[in-house]
């Protein structure tokens, strides 16, 4: 038996915050600059949805460790400009947390303070502050199930009875891993064939999510 949904998990970059988009432009960017010529979709395919770590470790493994750290300073220094500069939430989030009736948390593959500055600057951090998780915390990142599965130890709910809300292949892989369905949101940089899959729905309109959620 289907299990009651009682915890909502919301992935931050693509999914809150329309981050995806200025980190895939910054990679490019650096690509280009450092040596390995990237296009978007290979940028999506390869580090979206990943953590800080694993990005830095492909990087090392193809350019070494000299250019993989000078690689992640640069992102960082420009994804903070980047920010800054346009960042906004994800069209209909803000409309469809204010229907969201269940509880919410954040599991990210981002850092605390990458959240908090993202969060930050598009109003969004005192709706999630006290159960915002990072992928620092646990030993394996998405695709891994570690993340969703210590978002619901947390926030002390069984984790049949979650639902994660993702954007990334990584995602939802950790998703089904750890046993909760999903919802991938197809409105953004990863097509909607790289969300699909068991316990999965694929959606293109934030506004609708909790009119999905409470069909569930």
């Amino acid at each position: 038996m289907i299990k009651p949904i009682e915890l909502v998990i919301f992935d931050c970059d693509g999914v809150l915050v329309d981050s995806e988009r200025i980190a895939a432009r910054v990679q490019v960017a650096l690509g280009a600059e450092l040596g390995w010529p990237l296009t978007e979709d290979e940028v999506v395919d390869r580090f979206i949805g990943r953590s800080h770590a694993a990005i830095r470790e492909q990087v090392a493994a193809r350019l070494g460790e000299d250019t993989a750290a000078t690689w992640s300073e640069r992102f960082e220094q420009l994804h903070r400009e980047a920010v800054d500069a346009d960042l906004a939430p994800v069209e209909g989030l803000p409309e469809a947390l204010d229907a969201l009736t269940l509880p919410t948390c954040i599991a990210s593959s981002g850092s605390h303070a990458k959240m908090w500055h993202t969060l930050g600057r598009t109003g969004l951090y005192e709706r999630f502050a006290g159960r915002i998780f990072s992928a620092t915390e646990v030993s394996h990142g998405k695709p891994a199930p570690d993340l969703f599965l210590h978002a619901a130890r947390q926030m002390g709910v069984d984790p049949a009875a979650c639902v994660v809300v993702e954007d990334s292949q990584p995602g939802v892989r950790a998703a089904r891993a750890a046993g909760m369905r999903s919802f991938g949101y197809a409105g953004g940089l990863t097509p909607a064939a790289r969300l699909e899959g068991p316990g999965t729905v694929i959606f293109y309109d934030m506004r609708k999510l909790p009119m999905l959620i409470a069909a569930r």
